[in-house]
């Protein structure tokens, strides 16, 4: 079974999130063994300067970097990243268990990204929409298109 593990910078307080999120981890967990990790965002005051910022994106990097597990095929989620349709995200999953990944690690960055180096390191970058979304939505949006992707391969109803 595929091994796949979200990376997340913050974590949902939002009951609306919280209860989202876990509706599709349920889904999921028919299909993959899957494993959320929250990573603390660095507090910036409400106007941060650019090197409070850089600072910030520093720690979470090393948090970000310790918690991806060995071996594992990264994809960052960034706005620099391509875009795909469900179709096309069914496709790549399955072309990494074809060519012999087991772990896949997707990583959620924060309300000011994710590191250059976590970017430039990742094996994918993807992006959701060119349209900006809050960093807690669009966790619950992966995981929403995680799971359409796995009915998609198995030809299942849920995406039409």
């Amino acid at each position: 079974m595929l091994s796949l593990k979200i990376i997340c910078v913050g974590k949902l307080k939002e009951r609306f999130y919280i209860d989202a999120a876990n509706e599709y981890i349920k889904r999921l967990s028919g299909y993959c063994k899957l494993e959320v990790a929250e990573i603390s965002e660095q507090r910036l005051p409400s106007i941060p300067s650019d090197a409070q910022v850089a600072i910030s994106l520093g720690k979470e990097h090393a948090a970000i970097r310790s918690s991806i597990p060995t071996g594992a095929y990264t994809v960052a989620l960034c706005v620099e990243g391509r875009e795909l349709d469900s179709e096309g995200l069914s496709k790549l999953i399955s072309n990494y268990a074809t060519n012999g990944a087991s772990r896949l690690c997707f990583i959620v960055g924060g309300s000011y990204g994710l590191h250059e180096e976590i970017k430039a390191a990742a094996d994918d970058r993807l992006s959701l929409s060119k349209m900006t979304f809050p960093h807690n939505l669009a966790r619950v949006m992966l995981l929403e298109q995680l799971y359409r992707a796995f009915k998609i391969a198995e030809g299942g109803k849920y995406h039409k």
